[in-house]
């Protein structure tokens, strides 16, 4: 037997070779003993079987993902690389877990043990239960994304990479944390309104939905780029003057960050970079724009609420921009909506906007 065909299994009595195969079955039925020890890979993916493992299991790589029925992991396991993607049944890890690499996507889990270690990556993606982090918590890189109910990020964090992107619900951060010049992803955190003056020196920052952000740190250098789509952040402090910004991942200059008013119809079509072109017709406005670029119109009628136009400019190397304005009934707002490229008529536009694919099928009762 070559060693790559074997499993080590080594119990407090006796040292046995088993092949992987024995040792998953020994897995399924319980009878694993305490202390297993596996040198290689067990993957119990999808397994609906898998219910427990043995405690003070060792192994260099475990998959456990979509192992719905598997509600808990024992004491002491010790994996290089664990998965439990999409355990659903998991809401609390055990103490003395040690992990290179621990993968929770998609889990309930709503707290972690304050003994956890992980060094290299945690990924907590989709955790929508999690709602805090241990104390003085300390990993390479930490992914939060979409843990909505988290409000709030430990004392003490230690990070290289941070991603909190999607957390929805958090607002405080630590008095006392550090971010190691890499990468902080927090796009869509809507309730952010600072960011920490402990945070110093990044390589990359992402703000882009940032919604209540209305200012960065005087603290702060980014050393690779930051991109503030969808903030209310309007100056830079004078250390970040030269950083290299960008809008949705286009790379754009201050004038278009900070001074969209300075944006022209003409500039918008002149621009060849189709992505270049989309975030100055965005940060210009599709109302001053048409009108600046004397729109041709398609289409006039009237509905409750008004008169309704639909207007159409077209782009060089790219879709026609389409337009319908429209007034609200109920406000007596105009509003200016983009429709696909294709439509003809302002009903066609208004049948589009209600989800209906086919007009004859649009029959509102009541605009509202």
């Amino acid at each position: 037997m070559t060693t790559n065909t074997l499993e080590r299994v080594l119990t407090p009595s006796i040292a046995q070779a088993f092949d992987r195969a024995q040792i998953e079955a020994m897995i399924l039925a319980g009878n694993a003993p305490r202390g297993l020890r596996v040198h290689g890979h067990l993957s119990f993916a999808g397994n609906r079987a898998l219910t427990q493992l043995p405690e003070d299991l060792r192994v260099d790589s475990l998959d456990v993902s979509g192992c719905v029925n598997l509600t808990a992991l024992p004491e002491g396991l010790r994996a290089t690389r664990l998965d439990g993607t999409g355990c659903h049944g998991l809401t609390e890890l055990p103490r003395r877990l040690h992990c290179y690499e621990l993968t929770l996507r998609d889990t309930s889990i709503s707290s972690l043990p304050a003994d956890l270690q992980v060094e290299y990556r945690l990924d907590l993606t989709g955790c929508a239960e999690l709602q805090s982090l241990p104390v003085g918590l300390k990993v390479g890189t930490l992914v939060l994304q979409g843990c909505t109910s988290l409000r709030a990020l430990p004392e003490g964090l230690e990070v290289y990479f941070l991603d909190i992107g999607g957390c929805s619900r958090l607002a405080q951060w630590p008095t006392q944390a550090t971010v190691r010049i890499g990468r902080l992803n927090a796009r869509g955190c809507r309730a952010l309104t600072e960011l920490p003056t402990w945070m110093t020196q990044l390589a990359q920052l992402d703000l882009r939905g940032c919604e209540s952000l209305t200012s960065l740190p005087e603290t702060l250098h980014v050393t690779s780029w930051l991109d503030l789509a969808d903030t209310q952040i309007t100056s830079l402090p004078p250390q970040l003057a030269g950083a290299r910004l960008r809008w949705r991942g286009v790379p754009i200059d201050a004038r278009i960050a900070f001074q969209p008013e300075t944006i022209t119809a003409r500039e918008v079509l002149d621009t060849v970079n189709s992505e270049l072109r989309r975030v100055l017709l965005e940060r210009m406005g599709y109302e001053r724009f048409l009108l600046d670029a004397h729109a041709e119109e398609l289409n006039r009628d009237t509905d409750p609420g008004g008169e309704r136009r639909l207007l159409r400019v077209k782009m060089v190397g790219d879709e026609a921009l389409v337009c319908i304005s429209v007034l609200c009934p109920s406000t007596g707002r105009q509003y200016i909506i983009r429709v696909p490229p294709q439509t003809k008529t302002c009903r066609q536009a208004a049948a589009w906007i209600a989800g209906f694919d086919r007009t004859d099928d649009y029959r509102p009762i009541m605009e509202t």
